[in-house]
């Protein structure tokens, strides 16, 4: 069996290990654009920080690593185009620019995604950066190094990581977004009114519902971002605005989203024979809407990629779905969250109810305790569990991977309120803090 892989970072190093462990006899060839693999860019931040003082740390894997295992790996090889009826695809070396044509029986698309770029005047300007691979990160070390003014465009996860990490290092930060809120995709209004506090507190200049249309510079090097409510000094800009799915080679070819993401089914097979995909280059099952989303996330890159190969040769396990958890520490605070926010539920047109909470999370008897704010939503008819989010001072995002569970499963605020969990006055109290929620909500 020949298997070719095109693109290599979470889900393609994924399903590529599994892949030579699975299929001993399987002829493996990764082609991947980059001289590197499984950068984990969920990291730039920390070394950004000096949180993570050995950039190589954030590597998992290595094409040393894949041609141990007996893989064909073409770094520096690009995929011109893919032929589904011949199974055959054109790749380009980009060293020599040589030409040639391959052809498998199975093939794995993780080509990824890339950043979205900013349609606006001054975007060549010089010191404008991307935060995405391991190249962006060596780049965005070197350029903040001896200057002043940082402003972030993008205030999602990577955004308001990025921001903490130049104020640590001393720089006078801006962070701009179209939005009223950071992080309006994943939080509530009540939990990101905590997280902007939080960032004021620190002395990060907000700049919430603005749009950037202009880039201001001298001597070819940006010096300003022109919003349509103001303008802020720049030495450095980061945009981090968003992702998009790296799929232009197969549109009209194989079944996608609107946004380019193609539709794989629950065994990560395409809409096209013996053709995978996985990871950011593909919509996935959300289980809060039933229904397919875009979600890209390590996590759900490297479970897809998993799966691709575990169902290469035939369908033996079902993808679970996502609920797209996720974290984020914002200095003092620990912040988590599965599933929907109750507003982009309603946006949704979902019927639905929430119940917030706010208690300790231990004894008080004990020697410390801190409080922990709690929110659950669920749907009104069928008390069917849809998102929840956690903040507190103590590290408590673990519970919000056990309301993944419950979203994954469809389990109800019922279940919240009498499921068996462990009293132990180190670690809570004899209603867990689940527990609470769903006694609240019924």
């Amino acid at each position: 069996m020949k298997v070719v892989v095109i693109g290599c970072t979470h889900a393609g190093t994924a399903a590529i290990i599994n892949t030579s462990k699975l299929y001993k006899d399987a002829e493996i060839t990764v082609y991947e654009r980059n001289d590197n693999i499984s950068f984990l860019s969920c990291g730039i931040a920390l070394y950004v920080g000096g949180v993570v003082k050995d950039v190589q740390g954030l590597f998992y894997s290595s094409p040393e690593h894949l041609k141990s295992l007996g893989v064909t790996t073409k770094m520096k090889h690009e995929v011109l185009d893919v032929d589904f009826d011949a199974k055959k695809v054109k790749v380009k070396n980009l060293e020599t620019n040589e030409e040639f044509f391959d052809t498998y029986d199975k093939l794995i698309i993780t080509t990824g995604s890339w950043p979205i770029l900013p349609r606006v005047e001054g975007y060549e300007l010089e010191n404008i950066l991307l935060s995405k691979n391991f190249y962006h990160a060596n780049t965005i070390i070197e350029k903040v190094e001896n200057i002043e003014n940082v402003v972030v465009v993008g205030a999602g996860y990577i955004g308001v990581e990025l921001v903490e990490a130049f104020k640590e290092k001393g720089k006078n930060v801006t962070l701009v977004d179209t939005s009223d809120r950071i992080l309006s995709k994943y939080l509530d209004k009540e939990y990101t009114d905590l997280a902007e506090e939080e960032l004021k507190k620190h002395g990060i200049n907000l700049a919430l519902s603005q749009t950037v249309i202009k880039f201001e510079g001298e001597n070819g090097k940006v010096k300003k971002v022109i919003t349509d409510k103001g303008e802020y000094n720049a030495d450095v800009v980061i945009v981090c605005i968003g992702f998009r799915p790296s799929t232009d080679l197969f549109k009209g070819k194989l079944e996608m989203l609107q946004n380019g993401a193609i539709v794989v089914d629950e065994y990560m097979r395409t809409s096209r024979e013996d053709v995978f995909a996985a990871g950011d280059c593909c919509a996935v099952w959300y289980n809060p809407t039933r229904s397919y989303e875009y979600i890209p996330l390590a996590t759900n890159a490297v479970r897809m990629g998993t799966l691709a190969a575990k169902n290469l040769v035939e369908p033996k396990i079902k993808s679970r779905g996502t609920q797209g958890t996720s974290g984020i520490k914002i200095y003092d605070l620990n912040i988590a969250a599965t599933g929907l926010t109750e507003e982009f539920a309603k946006q949704k047109g979902m019927d639905v109810a929430s119940v917030t909470i706010e208690d300790n999370y231990r004894p008080e008897f004990m020697p410390t305790y801190e409080k922990a704010k709690l929110k659950v939503v669920y749907e009104k008819d069928s008390k069917r569990i849809v998102g929840a989010q956690i903040v507190s001072k103590h590290d408590l995002t673990p519970l919000m991977n056990t309301m993944s569970v419950f979203i994954q499963n469809e389990m109800t605020v019922e279940d919240l309120a009498f499921t068996d969990f462990f009293f132990q006055p180190h670690f809570n109290k004899p209603w867990n803090l689940l527990n609470i929620a769903g006694l609240g909500a019924i």
